[in-house]
C-alpha cells in the first residue's frame, strides 16, 4: 500500500475513533436525562431534579469533547482526501453542509438554553428544552450516517465531467443501507448510555452512597439498555442481511466465507488464513447457518470470497475478527441487562453483579468501535463503494506532510482525551450534590 494512503487511513481512523468515545453518549445521555427532567415536572420529586442536574454536567463535559474532536474530521477530506473530495463533493458536501449549518448549530443553540435556562423558564418548558437537544443531536446523526452510507451504497448519483452529480436527493436519504445503518448506529449509542449510566450507579451503589438516587438512575437505564440490547441483535441482523445484496464481498469476509456454496454453513468456531484462502480451523458447522442468516432461506447460494478479485477482497482477519467480537458483545449486552431486570429491586443484594457492570462500561463502547471497523475496513479497497477506491482518493502530498500531522493528532487528542476523561471520572465519582 502507499504511504500516503496508509498514513492518511490512519490519521482518519484515529481521529474519527477517538471523536466517537464521545458522540454516542452525547446522542443516549440526553434521553435519559430529558426522561429524568421530564418526571421531575411530573412529579415534583427532587430527587429526579439532582439526577437531571447531575447526569446533565457528565452530559456537558461529554458534548463539549464532542464538538472538539469533531472540527478537525471535516477538513481532513480537504487536506488528505481532496481528491475524493472533488469527486462526490456535489452530493457528500451537500449532506455535511444540512448537518453542520442546521442539524449541529441547532442542537448547540438548544444546549445553550438549557444550561443557562434553569429557573428563567417553565420547569415543563426547561424540561421540553432537553428533549429538543435529544431530537437535534438525532437530527445531526442521520446526515452524518446518510453520508456514510452512501458511501456504503451509492445511490441517486450519475458520473458526469468526470466527477459523481447527485440526480436524486430523494434515493439518497431514503435508501435502506442508510436506514439500517442509522438504527443501527443510535442503537449502539443508547446501549453504550445505559451501560454508563448503570456502571457509575453501580459504583456509588457497592460503596453504599446516594443508595435511592443511583438506584433509580441504575433501573432507568436498565430499561433503557434492556430494550436496545435486544432490539440491536434483530436490527444487526437485518443489516447483515442486507450486505448479501449491497456488499456481498463483506458478508464473506464477516464470516470468511470463502467458496461459493449453497446450504453455506457457519461454524461457532474458526481462523480464517488468507494466504491460502481457507480457514486454518472450523469447528461447529451449522449447515445452512450463513444462507439462513443473509437470504431467510437455509438453501440459498452465498458467494464466496474467491468469487472477488483479490485486489477487492477486503480485509479478511481483521474484518472477521471485528465482527465475531462485536456479535458476542451484543449478545453479553442482552444477557446482563436481563439479569439486571431480574435483580432490579435487590441491586445492594448483589455486589458480584454491580461490579461486572461497573467493569462493563468500556464494553460498548469496544462494540461501538469494532462496528466501525467493520463497516470501514470491510468497505475497502473502496472508498465508494464499487466506483472509486481509497488510493485514487487521497491528496497529492508527500508522506512526510501526513506522518507530521498523523503525530500531531494523536498528541493533541491524546491530551483532549486525558482531561476529558478524567474530569467525566471525576464529576461520576464525585456523585450528585446534596441540594
Amino acid at each position: 500500500m502507499d504511504t500516503v494512503v496508509l498514513l492518511s487511513r490512519l490519521q482518519f481512523a484515529a481521529a474519527t475513533m477517538f471523536h466517537f468515545l464521545f458522540v454516542p453518549l452525547t446522542l443516549g445521555l440526553s434521553v435519559l436525562i430529558a426522561y429524568m427532567e421530564t418526571m421531575y415536572v411530573k412529579t415534583d420529586d427532587e430527587t429526579y431534579l439532582r439526577m437531571t442536574k447531575f447526569w446533565g454536567k457528565i452530559f456537558l463535559i461529554n458534548f463539549a469533547l464532542g464538538i472538539v474532536t469533531g472540527i478537525t474530521l471535516e477538513f481532513q477530506f480537504g487536506t488528505n482526501w481532496s481528491r475524493y473530495s472533488a469527486f462526490v463533493g456535489d452530493i457528500f458536501g451537500s449532506l455535511l453542509a444540512i448537518e453542520a449549518t442546521a442539524a449541529f448549530f441547532l442542537e448547540s443553540t438548544l444546549i445553550g438554553v438549557w444550561i443557562f435556562g434553569w429557573n428563567k423558564i417553565s420547569k415543563k418548558a426547561h424540561a421540553t428544552v432537553m428533549w429538543l437537544v435529544a431530537l437535534a443531536g438525532t437530527f445531526s446523526a442521520i446526515w452524518i450516517l446518510i453520508a456514510n452510507a452512501w458511501m456504503q451504497h451509492p445511490v441517486g448519483y450519475t458520473i458526469r465531467n468526470g466527477r459523481a452529480e447527485l440526480t436524486d436527493f430523494f434515493a439518497v436519504v431514503t435508501q435502506k443501507f442508510a436506514i439500517l445503518e442509522f438504527f443501527h448506529t443510535v442503537g449502539g449509542a443508547y446501549i453504550i448510555s445505559a451501560f454508563f449510566v448503570m456502571g457509575v450507579s453501580a459504583y456509588h451503589l457497592l460503596k453504599k452512597q446516594n443508595i435511592e438516587f443511583f438506584t433509580r438512575s441504575f433501573r432507568i437505564a436498565l430499561v433503557f439498555g434492556l430494550v436496545f440490547s435486544f432490539f440491536e441483535v434483530f436490527e444487526g441482523h437485518l443489516h447483515g442481511a442486507d450486505l448479501a445484496h449491497s456488499q456481498p464481498a463483506k458478508l464473506a469476509a464477516m464470516d470468511a466465507h470463502w467458496e461459493t456454496s449453497e446450504r453455506a454453513p457457519v461454524y461457532l468456531f474458526s481462523i480464517p488464513d488468507e494466504k491460502n484462502e481457507r480457514n486454518f480451523i472450523e469447528i461447529g458447522p451449522i449447515p445452512g447457518g450463513l444462507s439462513l442468516l443473509a437470504f431467510h432461506d437455509f438453501n440459498a447460494e452465498v458467494k464466496g470470497l474467491k468469487d472477488f478479485p483479490k485486489d477487492e477482497r477486503p480485509p479478511v482477519l481483521i474484518t472477521f475478527s471485528a465482527f465475531k467480537l462485536m456479535v458476542g458483545l451484543g449478545f453479553l449486552f442482552c444477557l446482563l441487562t436481563l439479569v439486571g431486570w431480574f435483580l432490579r429491586n435487590r441491586l445492594t443484594d448483589y455486589p458480584l453483579y454491580l461490579k461486572v457492570m461497573l467493569f462493563a462500561i468500556p464494553l460498548p463502547y469496544l462494540a461501538m468501535q469494532l462496528g466501525w471497523i467493520v463497516a470501514e475496513v470491510g468497505r475497502q479497497p473502496w472508498i465508494v463503494y464499487g466506483i472509486m477506491k481509497t488510493k485514487d482518493a487521497v491528496s497529492p502530498v508527500a508522506s512526510i506532510q501526513v506522518f507530521t500531522s498523523l503525530v500531531a493528532f494523536v498528541l493533541i487528542y491524546g491530551l483532549l482525551g486525558a482531561v476529558g476523561f478524567y474530569l467525566i471520572f471525576k464529576e461520576a465519582k464525585r456523585g450528585p450534590k446534596l441540594n
